[in-house]
């Protein structure tokens, strides 16, 4: 399989770390006039290493159309990375209007939206993917970060979880080391797999991106939940071997001060730290800027729109019910201005483009 040559059985005894194996670029002989770009510092023995994807690449030069080269960019560049959490397309539209340069497909929220249901690894790989395709394409050059679980099962289904997500559009994934029956990382009796387990499929997501045509730029996120159930010191060593089987960015899930996410951030230099906060849940409620100065490099609020949702529309439903009318609720909105967050002055400049007239009046 295409990709698996970045990996090779270590001489260590440590079987979670890998071998750097591959190509590292080099300057060029000059003999046409241009040269290939430098050589990034060599990486420690026994460490993954893609030249191709090192962030000095990612350092300059007009962000990118394509998604996950933009995250890239991002990650690279000074500045937290803020992803709003959506759950369907309306709350992806409104980060969208808002301006956001980044969103997050949040596990819970999807489940929630899609199924109804709680986070408790009801939801499926199709129905995350299903979600992906449509809020992908909503802003194709807006990165979207996905919830992925565990992987859904085992090796082959990591691997297609990342294939499938990048032809979905998605910019990047985090995958979790808990067990099968997962649950939110915010409730009580997360069970964790093994040191072990979790790496193989970190391993088997890299490999999976290495291997897809067209050397994707998709990033790969280590999420442990581990800190809850072994405590801090073992969720960072796990994530620190996460960065080595080429893990480009780290998550301990549920950081409960704002000391421990320095020290976290301190521990896994120079990879990039992703935080999730949300609203009485087991981290701090950090704001963006309180973050950025703790060294965070990506912040997430998870359940910021489907908990609004909630609160929204119980309170319309209940207004409803009492009243027996909507007009309250809808505070004025008419039904094109509620079209218009939806991308009704796209669909029809499209039309008009095309030399169509079906929606010449509205």
């Amino acid at each position: 399989m295409p990709g698996l040559d970045y990996f090779k059985n270590s001489e260590s005894t440590d079987a979670t770390v890998v071998e750097v194996t591959a190509d590292v670029p080099v300057e060029s002989n000059g003999s046409n006039g241009s040269s290939e770009p430098a050589a990034p510092e060599a990486p420690r023995a026994g460490v993954y290493y893609n030249a191709r994807l090192d962030p000095k690449n990612f350092l300059e030069g007009e962000l990118s159309w394509d998604a996950a080269t933009r995250l890239r960019q991002l990650l690279a560049r000074p500045g937290i990375v803020v992803a709003p959490g959506i759950c369907d397309g309306i709350s992806a539209r409104c980060a969208i209007e808002a301006g956001f340069d980044c969103m997050y497909q949040s596990g819970a929220a999807t489940t929630a939206s899609r199924l109804g249901q709680p986070d408790l690894a009801i939801a499926t790989l199709n129905d995350f993917v299903q979600s992906a395709q449509m809020v992908c394409s909503l802003s194709p050059s807006t990165p979207v970060i996905a919830d992925a679980d565990t992987g859904f099962g085992g090796t082959a289904m990591v691997a297609r979880t990342v294939y499938q997500y990048i032809r979905a559009g998605v910019a990047g994934m985090h995958i979790e080391d808990q067990v099968q029956t997962k649950r939110c990382g915010h409730l009580m009796g997360k069970q964790v797999v093994s040191r072990e387990e979790f790496i193989t499929r970190i391993r088997a997501a890299v490999i999976a991106r290495d291997s897809f045509p067209g050397n994707s730029n998709f990033v790969i996120i280590g999420r442990t939940d581990s800190a809850q159930v072994l405590g801090m010191e073992e969720a960072v060593t796990r994530l620190k071997l996460a960065a080595d089987a080429g893990a480009d960015v780290c998550f301990i899930e549920g950081v409960k001060t704002a000391e421990l996410l320095t020290s976290t951030v301190k521990a896994l230099e120079p990879k990039p730290v992703l935080v999730n906060v949300i609203s009485g849940g087991l981290t701090p409620s950090f704001t963006c800027k309180e973050a950025e100065e703790l060294g965070a490099k990506i912040i997430i609020f998870s359940l910021v729109s489907c908990v609004a949702a909630v609160h929204g529309i119980r309170a319309a439903m209940h207004s409803l019910k009492k009243t027996g009318t909507d007009f309250s609720s809808a505070q004025g909105m008419d039904p094109k201005a509620f079209f218009e967050v939806m991308g009704l002055s796209e669909v029809t400049e499209l039309d008009a483009r095309a030399g169509g007239s079906s929606f010449e009046v509205v």
